[in-house]
């Protein structure tokens, strides 16, 4: 089976929120989508290893914020490169504001928000996938959505192509946040520690 023919799917990009006794949170997901459209559902796929994991799971109800191509780096920076468990993502962040089911969505460098309540959670592993029913949407502008490509092609800094460390160390860079391992090879049980990605989602670099 040749896994770089799973690279050709198309995603899109999401900050996933939720909160729980005045705690919020936000991660960034890129499985969202309409499975049905009477009832109004929706599914997402989160990593068990994210804090808003949790809390959707506790409290049954989240908001997922869609990215648009105005979004900057810094945006996956705060809700993606970091864990709440350890800072508050929304400290010193202004560009949200409080959907009626007491989630935050994001309005800086999105151009729509849907709230959903959990009606299944279905284990995958790694990952829990949700299926829900949608409670409020609204569209914020017309302004079109990121895809993961084109966050790779125009939001995402272009890395420097390294090969390997001072020491004569080869490293392994994430497809998905930048993260780099240095070591070769990378073991198949890696898991990234940023954005929790496995090995398979590494690419050697080349100099």
């Amino acid at each position: 089976m040749a896994k770089n023919a799973m690279y050709s799917l198309t995603y899109g990009l999401f900050v996933l929120t939720a909160q729980k006794d005045g705690k919020h949170n936000g991660c960034i997901i890129n499985t969202a989508g309409q499975v049905t459209t009477d009832p109004n559902q929706i599914t997402i796929a989160v990593n068990k290893a994210n804090y808003t994991h949790d809390l959707v799971m506790e409290t049954k109800k989240f908001t997922v914020s869609i990215i648009s191509q105005q979004a900057s780096f810094e945006l996956f920076k705060r809700f993606g490169f970091q864990t709440g468990r350890e800072v508050d993502k929304f400290d010193g962040f202004d560009g949200w504001k409080e959907a009626l089911n007491g989630t935050r969505y994001i309005t800086e460098g999105t151009n729509a928000y849907i709230s959903a309540w959990v009606t299944q959670a279905i284990d995958l592993g790694t990952h829990t996938l949700f299926i829900a029913s949608v409670t409020d949407s609204q569209g914020l502008n017309d302004v079109p959505s990121t895809t993961y490509e084109y966050y790779l092609e125009n939001i995402k800094p272009k890395p420097q192509a390294v090969g390997v460390t001072e020491e004569g160390k080869v490293i392994w860079r994430c497809r998905i946040c930048g993260y780099e391992y240095e070591g070769d090879p990378i073991p198949d049980d890696f898991i990234c520690p940023i954005c929790k990605h496995p090995a398979s989602d590494f690419e050697r670099v080349e100099a």
